[in-house]
This record gives C-alpha cells, sequence and structure tokens, in this order.
C-alpha cells in the first residue's frame, strides 16, 4: 500500500463542501461511526468544520462487536477523555434496532435551545445533518428513525450522492449527506480498518495484501474467531500468509491440479469479516490520555 493516498476526489471535496454550506442551517450534527472502527470513522476535516456545533455519536452496527467493546467506546466519548464541544454518544444498530432513542438523544442534547424557543413561544422545527464515511449506515439510520423509507440505502460505499432533507416529523427535520473519507489518511492502519469495514472500494486494493493484514490484526485480539470459522488451529508464531494458506485448505480454495487460490481465499476473509462471519469483533480500542 502507498504510504499516502489521494483519499479526496472531487465527489469528496464536493461532499465536505454540502457540509460546509448547510452547517450554518442545523442545529446538530449526527456523526454515524462504525462501532467495528470508531476512530478510523472520525474525519478530522470534519472537526475542523464543525468547530463548536452540537453532536450526536452514534456507535452504529454495535450488534457486530462485543458488548464489552460497545461499552468501552461509549464510555469513552461520553467521558472527560474525549474533548468535544456539547456531544454526547449512543450505541445502536440501525437497520434493526430501535432508533427513537437517536431522537429523545437530539432533545436532550439541544434541550437548552429548546427552553428558549419555548419560553419566547417559538415553535422551532429542529435540523440535524447526518454525517460519516461512506457506508456507515446514514440513510439506514435516517430511514429508521423515519420508520418508512426515504433517504436511499445501498451494501456499499457511495450510495448517498448528493443531500437530502427528510422531513422525520414532531418538530424534526435531518439532511443525508454523502459520505466524505478524510482529504489525507496519514495512519495506514486506520485506512486498512476503512476497508475491512466497507468504506473503501474493494477494488483499491490488493486483496492478498489485506487479507493478511487483517489475519495479522485478527490473530493478535480474536485468534478463537480464525479457529472457530475455519476450523484450524493456529500457533502464537504462525505467519499470516501460512494461517491464509490453512484457510484456503480449509475453504477448498484450490485450483486444476490441487494448487491453493490464495486469492480466493483472501476474498473470502475479507468478505467473511465484513459481513460479520467471523464474530462480533472490535478492530480498535479507545486510546485514553495519560
Amino acid at each position: 500500500m502507498a504510504d499516502k493516498i489521494n483519499w479526496f476526489p472531487g465527489h469528496m471535496k464536493k461532499a465536505v463542501g454540502i457540509i460546509e454550506e448547510n452547517l450554518k442551517l442545523v442545529d446538530a450534527v449526527l456523526y454515524v461511526l462504525d462501532a467495528r472502527a470508531p476512530f478510523a470513522c472520525i474525519n478530522p476535516e470534519f472537526d475542523r468544520i464543525l468547530k463548536d456545533k452540537p453532536r450526536l455519536y452514534i456507535l452504529n452496527k454495535a450488534d457486530l462487536v462485543e458488548e464489552n467493546s460497545v461499552k468501552a467506546w461509549t464510555d469513552f466519548f461520553n467521558g472527560s477523555d474525549f474533548k468535544a464541544f456539547q456531544s454526547r454518544c449512543i450505541a445502536l444498530n440501525s437497520a434493526t434496532g430501535v432508533t427513537s432513542s437517536v431522537v429523545r438523544e437530539l432533545r436532550t442534547l439541544l434541550g437548552e435551545k429548546i427552553k428558549r424557543y419555548r419560553e419566547k413561544g417559538v415553535k422551532k422545527t429542529l435540523r440535524v445533518m447526518v454525517i460519516g464515511v461512506p457506508n456507515s449506515g446514514k440513510s439506514t439510520l435516517i430511514n429508521g428513525v423515519a420508520f418508512k423509507k426515504k433517504a436511499a440505502t445501498g451494501d456499499k460505499p457511495g450510495v448517498t450522492k448528493s443531500k437530502q432533507w427528510v422531513n422525520i416529523g414532531d418538530g424534526l427535520e435531518m439532511l443525508d449527506t454523502p459520505g466524505a473519507l478524510a482529504p489525507r489518511l496519514d495512519d495506514e492502519n486506520a485506512a486498512k480498518d476503512l476497508f475491512f469495514i466497507g468504506s473503501i472500494r474493494q477494488e483499491i486494493f490488493d486483496n492478498t495484501e489485506l487479507a493478511l493484514n487483517l489475519i495479522e490484526k485478527l490473530r493478535k485480539i480474536a485468534l478463537k474467531n480464525l479457529e472457530e470459522r475455519y476450523k484450524i488451529e493456529i500457533a502464537g508464531d504462525t505467519a499470516p500468509m501460512e494461517i491464509l494458506e490453512k484457510i484456503a485448505k480449509s475453504r477448498g480454495c484450490v485450483v486444476k491440479g490441487g494448487e491453493i487460490d490464495i486469492d480466493r481465499a483472501a476474498m473470502t476473509v475479507l468478505d467473511d469479516f465484513k459481513k460479520a462471519r467471523t464474530g462480533r469483533i472490535c478492530l480498535e480500542m479507545p486510546k485514553r490520555e495519560g
């Protein structure tokens, strides 16, 4: 993988432009993060743009992560270690979970503003911008809150191409925006994590290289998951390529003549993780100061 990759082509510049252009129109920001790699989903460019705008962090797809990891992340975002202006954090699965908590949390976050308007006798519609990396589940979340399909969704990055205002009802509107990655990711680990969770298009990288990287990470944080999923035994010092070869044999990834099909095995490993067949795994844990 190249040391530095340009993550900011024309459509991503447009996405950030939409956010900047519409930020003054909204009362708060709903920041959707994939619970499998929350830090990798945080966009430094967004932080520069958002400044002191109130924000609600959503640890989305929490059902794909073990419960103790979800708690560690929600505690972190809601604790003193995380320095963000007027922010809150909740975890949920936007596809099947109860999303009424999103509206409740937004009203708590904006409680003072709502109170001021109420005291003036003003009935104000609260407007919230929804942001996040591609394929983080922004549109699905909006549809869950609205209880009907109003925003385009899809199981691949880049489904939302332009901004969409969605009337949630009960005095609330949400602005769905195109997913946008950071303009540059110097952290190669974050780049790989975004690929593993499906936020970067698969054709950008070499499948075998990425599968070996994922195996190396899972060997350290979820060894049992690898062994149980592929019915293999892995010693602590087993090289990633050897593990991939074991997986290939276990899954019957062979070509004519009995030769191992490494590329097919690599695709299997990557797809299994993306679809949670490898188990409920969080790729990173909170980094605390001190």
